[in-house]
């Protein structure tokens, strides 16, 4: 294993999408613990400087595995189908379509009600594009088909936070007015 090593196999994992996150837990600790700088503090500056080396590699591969959106996006690219989201935002009308309704919906939405159902409606496709990018990836291998749902994703994750952002404006108004609208006491907290 080297520095160039896949972080599949740096990780000694299977090169797939589902991934058990107590699993990628277990093994980044145990690559932490044997490459961290401080074991090697007897061996002189530049074994300390490869441990480092090391160090930063280990974190950066645990970084992307336990992010199944950047798991995904990495196994496309493994597999000779890179995302190039900045180049290529091309995607389905329906999609497309999809992503007009939910703005629509945040933009009208007055009440934290309301945005909870697009919140929950949004979570709901999240999990179904995890799904069906579990699918092209492991079981069909179709990573070009895959680009497409990691692209999905990152749209879907962008909106995600947009709310979020709603969210946390709301809350923070509230707080500075004194008082909390019906159904949103502890949100915030």
């Amino acid at each position: 294993m080297n520095l160039q090593s896949s972080d599949f196999e740096l990780f000694d994992i299977p090169a797939r999408f589902a991934q058990e996150r107590a699993t990628l837990d277990a093994r980044w600790k145990a690559l932490q613990r044997e490459a961290h700088p401080d074991k090697f503090s007897g061996h002189g500056a530049a074994a300390q400087r490869v441990a480092m080396q090391w160090s930063v590699r280990i974190n950066e591969a645990y970084q992307r595995l336990k992010d199944p959106l950047r798991r995904a996006a990495y196994l496309c690219e493994l597999n000779g189908a890179p995302v190039n989201a900045e180049n290529n935002t091309a995607m389905p009308a329906d999609f497309l379509m999809q992503q007009m309704a939910w703005r629509e919906s945040l933009d009208d939405a007055v009440s934290p009600a309301e945005l909870d159902q697009i919140s929950f409606e949004v979570a709901s496709a999240w999990r179904q594009a995890l799904q069906k990018c579990e699918q092209l990836l492991d079981v069909e291998h179709h990573y070009a088909q895959a680009v497409q749902q990691v692209r999905a994703l990152m749209f879907i994750e962008r909106f995600a936070r947009d709310i979020e952002d709603r969210l946390e404006a709301g809350d923070q108004s509230n707080s500075q007015a004194g008082s909390a609208p019906p159904g949103t006491a502890g949100r915030g907290q």
